[in-house]
């Protein structure tokens, strides 16, 4: 008996090649029907018998393009004497609902095999593409994702593309950006003498320019030139990485004279002979996402290899490597056949340019050849950046390849209403919450700077348009200098929004709890926030904190203990300051002179303004305390003379004093003598440890102690290895070791008197993989479940996630729509109406 079903595809189902499938399956499967691309998604309609239907539903789980996702598969009985003859690929239909934008992937193996291909007519042409690869959400600019909705929509398709793009059969059905020499974008070169070329060429001259110009580059980066090239979500600075020359004039010319960078090779037995490199690292390296992975360098590459220019990384043990993931970087990659450096195309601090003629007016000065196309980008993407950590993937930056892929919310949040987040002030990201998902934006950057906060707005914007969002409610970090936090604060008051302020390290743990699938009515989880800065619940600065959490509030139960940041914004660029800050916490000056004034650190200090920053403690003129953990990094790399005077990018002290760490022996638990942490207990006012939205006169007299993880005592062990001198290696390491015993023996204590099972760990310092990995094992060992990041950062790029989740979960325990939440949470009361 012939059945007619409406079946409902929800997920990453546009752009994919999906409605291709469909169509191969129902004929497959004897059915009659048709598929169509609308704003929820994909909608099938079929008629066939039911047996039929069924084997149809279960195919197409299973079969799915490789880069469609999907979410869910809905299906319904109709019936309707529908009257279909045969099956077809319905127009595009745009409906208020939901779908998802996919990611920009990289070119798949058949396209690479045409470009490679003499006799194919995409021979070495730098955009080919199909529904399995290519651009995405870099070209989109409205929904439907049909091509007269990307910045594909001025160029018409020549008639051999049309046909590919028509056939239901081809991979190339409805490939949005698929093009070829005839019809679809051409590469162009300015030259350092001003002069562009590639311009004003004719139809059939095309594939020869192409070939010209490919030349060009070849020749330029083996000359030893620096090449600007337009990628996929803006503009790369390239140059051959075993010419230290060449790398040194780019580090000068860029004004980046210490952050790593990024390097593209084609060829992993290249990237094998400068660094180790697991299956897992392949695999994330092969990806569809190809992100920068960060891989640990080969301490002997042997006789027979070229040395990389010692610039490339300084103060790092680690090499960024990427394989090329477009078209153009493959064939330039091929054309040069070696490692090359691929930075990002701006003047140091500035976002990545994405336009042609800022390109021209701006990195000439830098390149001294400049690659553009004439397909714009619509929406800057940065690389991403992966770093495996205990055999795991940890995304340090999420960007290209994974923006905006949805992240599902827990149990319990499905009914939460529309939710914007605005997330931090650094490696800002956006969130959006509707239906149960949350979409990540990518790495936005830092907003301080003004093109970039400019480019924030630019994106909240587009997002919204995309994803046809309106948003109920608004969430923000508690600093009230943030610039996310004041464009929040202006859009609630003249949306008239319901807004929530959410405290920066609650975001965090929160962030973790939702990656991590923690229902809404789970109990309280002990969260580990530690990182450089965030504005307390007591509005002084924290940083190292232990909060008793869950979605909708927190206690704090143990923190770092306070330490003077001497010059406030200057301690975060100049460790020496919180060096010399954590040493008067631990003794005197005095004190300090007798003892150790023959060091090297001594020295260094009488070059300072010691006498300065005393009076400004003194004083307490604009020296806040704070609970830092990244400041305590810092303290104990300007205290070995790591980048003490200035650092050049943020954390740069941290990451080269994590460098120095012999990993094995932090693992093994067989560090000699680790430096020891003091455990304290203060008793504190409700402020410093209560959430948003406990009662001050609930709350048991008992929650007024807060254990204090004293860093003074571990000072005088590094001080006398300093005068011993002892390596920085080992003093790194018995750090290290000693930070690691002093959180577990402050878990410990918090277990006695407060029940938890789960242990989540977040902030930026836990990108760093000795810590991370050392908590990580003690905890188990404990039985402990550890909740820590993979697919979304650990540092500030995860905030918004954790403050769109908090947000919803208020709203949820303010209504009446009947959500139990955990037993153990505070009464959070409703927040204030705009």
């Amino acid at each position: 008996m012939v059945e007619n079903q409406e079946v409902r595809v929800r997920g990453t189902v546009q752009g994919v090649g999906f409605r291709p499938t469909v169509y191969r399956l129902a004929i497959e499967c004897q059915l009659n029907g048709e598929v169509s691309n609308d704003s929820d998604g994909v909608l099938v309609r079929l008629s066939g018998v039911q047996e039929n239907i069924q084997r149809f539903l279960c195919r197409l789980r299973t079969e799915a393009p490789p880069l469609a996702k999907i979410d869910a598969i809905e299906s319904l009985v109709i019936n309707d004497n529908w009257q279909y003859k045969d099956f077809s690929i319905s127009q595009s239909c745009n409906s208020q609902g939901q779908t998802e934008i996919t990611a920009d992937a990289t070119c798949c193996s058949a396209c690479l095999g045409e470009v490679f291909d003499p006799n194919e007519r995409r021979y070495l042409y730098p955009f080919t593409n199909c529904t399995h690869c290519g651009p995405r959400l870099s070209i989109v600019q409205g929904i439907p994702y049909d091509r007269s909705n990307t910045t594909m929509q001025s160029f018409p398709l020549c008639s051999d593309c049309e046909k590919e793009y028509l056939n239901p059969l081809d991979r190339r059905f409805h490939a949005q950006p698929v093009a070829c020499h005839k019809c679809g974008p051409k590469l162009f070169i300015h030259s350092e003498e001003n002069v562009a070329i590639g311009t004003d060429v004719s139809d059939s001259s095309n594939e020869e320019q192409s070939l010209h110009s490919l030349f060009r580059i070849n020749q330029a980066l083996k000359a030893g030139k620096i090449v600007a090239i337009k990628g996929l979500g803006g503009f790369h600075l390239c140059c051959d990485a075993y010419n230290h020359q060449a790398v040194s004039l780019l580090r000068k010319r860029k004004q980046r004279y210490a952050k790593p960078f990024a390097l593209m090779s084609h060829d992993l037995n290249c990237i094998k002979q400068h660094c180790d490199l697991s299956a897992q690292e392949i695999e994330a390296l092969e990806s569809s996402a190809a992100p920068i992975v960060l891989l640990k360098q080969r301490e002997q590459c042997g006789d027979d290899v070229s040395e990389l220019s010692s610039t490339i990384t300084p103060g790092s043990k680690l090499m960024g490597f990427m394989l090329p993931y477009t078209p153009l970087h493959n064939i330039i990659c091929r054309q040069f056949d070696g490692p090359l450096v691929m930075t990002s195309g701006n003047l140091s601090g500035d976002p990545q340019i994405i336009e042609n003629d800022e390109a021209i007016e701006k990195l000439i000065g830098i390149a001294d050849l400049i690659v553009y196309h004439d397909r714009d980008i619509a929406n800057r993407i940065d690389d991403s950046v992966l770093r495996f950590v205990s055999g795991r993937p940890r995304l340090m930056r999420r960007a290209r390849g994974y923006a905006p892929r949805s992240i599902a919310m827990p149990e319990g949040f499905q009914q939460a209403g529309n939710i914007l987040a605005y997330g931090a002030e650094l490696k800002s990201t956006f969130c959006l919450l509707q239906k149960g998902v949350a979409i990540l934006s990518q790495h936005q950057g830092d907003l301080e700077n003004l093109s970039t906060f400019d480019d924030y707005e630019h994106n909240l914007a587009l997002y919204k348009q995309l994803f046809e969002f309106t948003p109920d409610y608004l969430a923000f970090d508690k600093h009230p200098e943030y610039l996310s936090t004041k464009l929040a604060r202006l859009d609630a008051e003249e949306q008239q929004l319901t807004s929530h302020e959410v405290q920066h390290h609650h975001a965090h743990i929160a962030s973790a709890m939702v990656e991590n699938q923690i229902s809404l009515s789970h109990a309280p989880v002990l969260g580990i926030a530690l990182d450089g800065l965030g504005f307390g619940g007591d509005n002084t600065l924290w940083g190292g904190e232990f909060l008793l959490a869950d979605y909708c509030d927190y206690q704090r139960v143990a923190r770092f203990k306070p330490v003077a940041m001497p010059g406030a914004s200057q301690a975060v660029k100049q460790p020496w300051r919180n060096t010399y800050a954590h040493i008067l916490n631990a003794m005197s000056w005095d004190d300090f002179s007798s003892r150790y004034g023959n060091t090297e650190l001594a020295a260094f200090f009488t070059r300072m303004p010691i006498a300065t920053l005393e009076a400004m403690l003194s004083k307490q003129l604009n020296c806040p305390v704070a609970s830092s953990a990244g400041r305590l990094f810092d303290a104990v790399a300007g205290a070995i003379g790591l980048n003490a005077e200035q650092v050049q990018f943020e954390g740069q002290a941290a990451i080269e004093l994590e460098m120095l760490v012999d990993a094995d022996a932090v693992t093994q638990q067989r560090v000699g003598e680790a430096y020891r942490f003091a455990i304290e207990q203060s008793e504190n006012s409700n402020a410093e440890i209560l959430g948003e939205g406990i009662s001050a006169a609930a709350t048991p007299t008992s929650l007024t102690t807060l254990i204090n993880l004293n860093a003074s005592g571990m000072w005088p062990q590094l001080l006398d290895d300093l005068q011993k001198g002892v390596s920085k290696s080992d003093i790194a390491t018995r750090f290290h070791a000693g930070l690691i015993d002093g959180i577990i023996n402050v878990v410990d204590q918090l277990s006695q008197n407060h029940s938890f099972a789960d242990v989540a760990l977040s902030g930026g310092c836990l990108q760093n993989a000795i810590l991370l990995s050392g908590l990580e094992q003690r905890l188990r060992q404990r039985g402990f479940n550890c909740l820590s990041h993979c697919q979304v950062p650990a540092n500030d790029g995860g905030i918004a996630l954790g403050q769109a989740a908090i947000a919803a979960a208020r709203n949820l325990a303010a209504t009446d729509l009947g959500v139990k939440v955990s037993d153990n949470s505070a009464t959070y009361s409703a927040p204030v109406k705009h």
